[in-house]
């Protein structure tokens, strides 16, 4: 049984240490003790992942087919005369963002606001580290 230790469970799920605590003690999420250290069994995170990502979302737009959004910060936008490159930070990832300079003005896209990187792919590569 795979088993994570709480400051793995809270990175992966993009939460601090203190917060996954505190869900372990409210009994959201199980865990069990080994070798003198609390660990969450991953078949736990998982379901706490995907209930965290089904939880409804008052900012979110209803009408929107893209699963994978991830909020995150603009560090950095380049543009020329027709197009941007927008860069974000959403946790541990860097996301690119390839779109008009029209879409990023109109956005408001420059280093230092916040954004959603909606990502929808029908070539999801997928590895284990």
């Amino acid at each position: 049984m795979t088993a994570y230790r709480i400051a793995e469970a809270a990175a992966l799920l993009g939460v601090s240490d203190d917060t996954m605590r505190r869900w372990i003690d409210a009994g959201r999420v199980e865990a069990a003790t080994e070798g003198g250290r609390t660990v969450v069994p991953g078949a736990s995170l998982a379901r706490l992942a995907v209930e965290l990502a089904d939880a409804p979302d008052p900012q979110r737009a209803r009408a929107v087919s893209a699963r994978n959004r991830l909020l995150g910060l603009v560090t950095k936008v380049t543009k020329d005369t027709v197009m941007a490159q927008v860069e974000l930070i959403c946790g541990p990832y860097r996301i690119v963002s390839l779109m008009s300079s029209e879409a990023a003005d109109d956005l408001g896209l420059e280093p230092g606001v916040t954004a959603v990187a909606s990502i929808k792919s029908t070539n999801v590569v997928v590895e284990r580290p």
